[in-house]
């Protein structure tokens, strides 16, 4: 039983926790830049055009980008804990009522 937790432990990925930390704070920040290069397309195409609805459709461009982003984290997610719920510890506690995961 010990020799099993330590190759489970040698296969795991040494920096897998911060590199989904890093996933997390991405999408923070992909929503920020694509809100923020809509506005800089549509103050672009009010300049070129003269036209002030061009700056509110570029905001639009950018706020339907970041929401796009958000719906793709969320779709990750999903699949992950999906995933999750299929492994059959959790599969047989769920469908016993169990909520309490007893620790060895």
């Amino acid at each position: 039983m010990e020799e099993n937790k330590e190759i489970k432990e040698e296969l795991k990925p040494k920096h897998k926790d911060k590199l989904e930390a890093l996933d997390s704070l991405s999408l923070g920040i992909s929503i920020v830049v694509a809100i923020g290069v809509g506005v800089g397309l549509g103050i672009l195409l009010k300049n070129w055009t003269g036209e002030v609805w061009t700056l509110w459709l570029g905001v639009a461009y950018g706020v339907a980008a970041a929401i796009l982003n958000v719906y793709k984290a969320y779709k990750r997610a999903k699949a992950s804990l999906d995933e999750l719920a299929n492994d059959p510890k959790y599969k047989y506690q769920a469908e016993h009522g169990i909520n309490k995961i007893d620790e060895d």
